[in-house]
């Protein structure tokens, strides 16, 4: 695949996942982009196999967004204010402007991944947190793989509300509603003990505040709400994320049991970017630690990830002792919806 198939494929992704602008952009792009200049000959020669790993076309959506959030191209950012109104001649007139006028900045993001910090994902650990303290009766020691500015990892300040139920603080700053199809979680207030993450490159809530907003789509306002809220929670309670290759971190977070507690490995959307070597050194460096972990220790790997099977992501849970495997359902890439299926604790 080369880059315009690849932004068209994501212009599909966005437009299904609630954002029609950032479709267009993606569009236009696909559609209009020439040679020659230093931002598009980047895009057009981008190796073929890297192109969906390195998630490019939400690279420059990440990077356009910036331009407009830190105010480096004010004709972009009235386009994106108006961006019910423009066409799209004029719409790509402005973003071909701003690829050439910006070339620097636009590269500069192009260099690093997006990390969208989807604090919506957080419904999925509130509700599976509750099913483990079901089962367990213990503390959770937590420990997130691609935490970026660790927006999940404080999911125990966020509410999840699924009809007349209440999961989570009653005096919560968020209150995350998805669409919930399936029985109820157990009513199981969970108690962490500590909580640490991992991430190739952490994100600061307060210096990287524009970066980390920018990789939320313009059009998607209640997202950047919500975002905004939680960026805050983080700037006050600074959760502890290492610089750190992910298995690396991981195996030294195994190296010693925790007893009396559940060891809650998590992440969402995260492994797919690991390398093969990295994804079959964590399963081994899982199944090594499961292989002697007692009953009073045990360790849960919860994962929301892409399987390929559709729609959205599977949720997967996997425990020791005992080596059990647990489908928890799916939910969208975003939160807007969870197939709650987990059988009863």
């Amino acid at each position: 695949m080369t880059f315009r198939p690849h932004a068209r494929a994501q212009a599909e992704a966005c437009a299904a996942l609630g954002s029609p602008f950032t479709a267009r952009i993606l569009t236009l792009v696909a559609d209009c982009l020439r040679p020659g200049s230093p931002v598009s000959d980047r895009l057009l020669h981008w190796a073929p196999d890297r192109l969906s790993p390195d998630a490019v076309a939400l690279r420059l959506a990440g990077a356009l967004h910036y331009l407009v959030l830190t105010d480096q191209a004010p004709m972009l950012a009235r386009t994106y204010l108006a961006r019910d109104t423009v066409d799209d001649a004029h719409l790509w007139r402005v973003i071909d402007a701003a690829l050439r006028l910006n070339a620097d900045c636009i590269l500069s993001t192009l260099d690093s991944p997006p990390q969208t910090n989807e604090i919506r994902r957080s419904a999925v650990y509130i509700a599976a947190a509750h099913w483990l303290n079901a089962v367990y009766n213990l503390p959770i020691v937590m420990s997130e793989l691609g935490s970026s500015a660790g927006l999940n990892l404080q999911w125990d300040h966020y509410a999840l509300r699924i009809g007349e139920a209440t999961y989570g603080p009653a005096d919560a700053s968020i209150t995350l509603a998805p669409d919930w199809h399936g029985h109820l979680p157990p009513q199981a207030q969970p108690l962490i003990r500590s909580r640490a993450g991992v991430d190739l490159n952490p994100l600061d809530p307060v210096a990287d505040r524009l970066r980390l907003l920018s990789y939320i789509w313009a059009d998607q306002t209640d997202r950047l709400a919500q975002t905004e809220i939680a960026l805050a929670l983080a700037a006050e309670q600074r959760p502890d994320i290492a610089r750190a290759n992910a298995v690396d971190w991981l195996e030294g977070r195994l190296a010693r049991p925790i007893p009396q507690a559940v060891h809650l490995i998590c992440h969402t959307i995260v492994w797919q970017y690991l390398d093969e070597a990295d994804q079959a050194r964590g399963h081994a460096t899982l199944a090594r630690t499961g292989a002697r972990t007692r009953a009073d220790e045990p360790l849960a790997h919860l994962a929301m990830e892409d399987d390929g099977a559709g729609p959205g992501a599977a949720l997967s849970l996997h425990l020791w002792p005992g080596d059990m495997r647990i489908a928890l359902g799916r939910a969208d890439f975003h939160g807007r919806w969870i197939d709650w299926t987990a059988p009863d604790p």
